[in-house]
């Protein structure tokens, strides 16, 4: 490369002329000789300004540069070409189907986002992989451009090379492992009737979708009335293998309602009449309301006292969890005998009060039977077989295993006939 001197020598001034100097007075050959002598000198002078300064010192420093690369192209690096190779080296990862990789979101558009994954070329994520639930955007899961996360690759773009990308499959396999985590521990889910058959209803359950027979339902609703409502679900089964959750409605409802002991006053919705009794809605799980325990008086007609969609309060008698079924009562909750026929009006308003009086005497009854016990606990026969105290003034008496139970003096005078009454499953 030329220096700046020697590009400095090749300017020239114009030589004179009689056309530049027309109309001017001719001169001597001397001076013209002395003009030649000096037109390097006038060039110089001409163009020595402060931009001339600036590039003959980059001019300068070009030089000096372009003779280290020439000469010591590592001089001043830090480390060697070999090393350089080694740290590319450990920013490769595996493109294989199935592995999972780490990436920035940096773009999004109406079909999906490109993420950065430190490749060669971006990568893509599609909406219909960005989430579990079905979205029409991305940004509705939260995928925004600087979004941080991890993803698994699902495909190639045979257009231009770049990987296809999935959050949805992530996401699947921790909603399995949540809900195994879920049917461990024996924990109660919401769960949203998105679907119906004539089996059952599919609910969806921490984003997979859930198979619910109707043997596992409380409600007698319809599965047309229980579309798009929410349901408590617990988990029988959960097969990731064979894609498969089956879930009872059923069991979420007893055990919600384990903490209601007996004496407890619930509000409930007559579902059905049978000859036998009133089935009774109390907040998800059916109770039977016996013909024997509206009243004090004597019950002919059911439907003269309960009509379907009727709401009263009843008083839990017992309550089998394993079999899911609920006896209740609105004839302990009666001021007087005969009320719940006269005036059901005022059982409903008493009804707290009648079933702390109710709580009272079992409380006592169960402190009279425990001083029984310890009155006759002497005598024990050598089997380890408890003599059963005599019944109690309450009308209680205590079985052999220590469980309070009425008298049959409290029954009707012609038993309970109890052959009619389904199985929880028909009920």
């Amino acid at each position: 490369m030329a220096s700046l001197a020697q590009q400095f020598t090749g300017l020239r001034c114009p030589p004179l002329s009689s056309t530049r100097l027309s109309g001017r007075k001719p001169i001597s050959q001397h001076q013209q000789k002395l003009y030649s002598r000096n037109r390097v000198i006038v060039s110089a002078v001409a163009i020595s300004n402060a931009q001339t300064k600036d590039r003959v010192e980059l001019m300068r420093l070009f030089e000096e540069a372009y003779e280290r690369c020439r000469t010591a192209p590592m001089e001043g690096v830090s480390f060697t070409l070999d090393e350089f190779h080694s740290a590319i080296e450990k920013y490769e990862f595996n493109s294989e189907l199935g592995t999972k990789v780490k990436g920035t979101v940096f773009c999004t558009d109406k079909n999906g986002a490109l993420v950065d994954i430190t490749a060669k070329s971006s990568a893509y994520l599609p909406v219909q992989e960005a989430c579990i639930y079905k979205i029409k955007h991305v940004e509705e899961a939260g995928i925004v451009p600087g979004l941080k996360d991890e993803f698994v690759i699902i495909g190639e773009n045979e257009a231009d090379d770049s990987l296809i990308l999935s959050l949805q499959s992530i996401q699947y396999e921790l909603a399995w492992e949540r809900c195994r985590q879920l049917q461990a521990e024996d924990v109660t889910v919401k769960g949203k009737v998105v679907h119906a058959n004539k089996g059952g209803v599919v609910a969806e359950v921490e984003g997979l979708r859930g198979f619910v027979p109707f043997s596992q339902m409380s409600s007698k609703s319809t599965a047309e009335e229980l579309l798009g409502k929410y349901l408590p679900l617990k988990f029988v089964e959960v097969d990731e293998e064979q894609s498969r959750v089956v879930l009872s409605n059923r069991k979420a409802m007893a055990d919600s309602q384990a903490q209601l002991g007996i004496g407890s006053v619930v509000i409930g919705t007559v579902e059905s009449l049978k000859p036998y009794g009133a089935f009774i809605d109390i907040g998800g799980i059916n109770g039977l309301l016996h013909v024997s325990q509206i009243s004090h008086d004597r019950v002919s007609d059911l439907a003269t006292v309960l009509q379907p969609g009727d709401t009263l309060k009843v008083m839990i008698l017992s309550h089998d969890r394993e079999r899911g079924r609920v006896s209740l009562s609105t004839k302990k909750l009666e001021p007087t005998p005969g009320d719940m026929i006269r005036n059901p009006k005022l059982v409903f308003e008493k009804a707290e009060e009648m079933a702390q009086t109710f709580r009272q005497r079992i409380a006592q009854a169960e402190a009279m039977a425990r001083a029984d016990m310890l009155r006759f606990q002497p005598e024990v026969l050598a089997s380890g077989t408890v003599i059963i105290p005599p019944a109690t003034e309450s009308g209680l008496t205590l079985s052999s295993d220590g469980i309070l139970g009425a008298l049959s003096s409290d029954l009707p005078a012609e038993g309970l006939d109890l052959s009619a009454v389904p199985s929880a499953e028909d009920s």
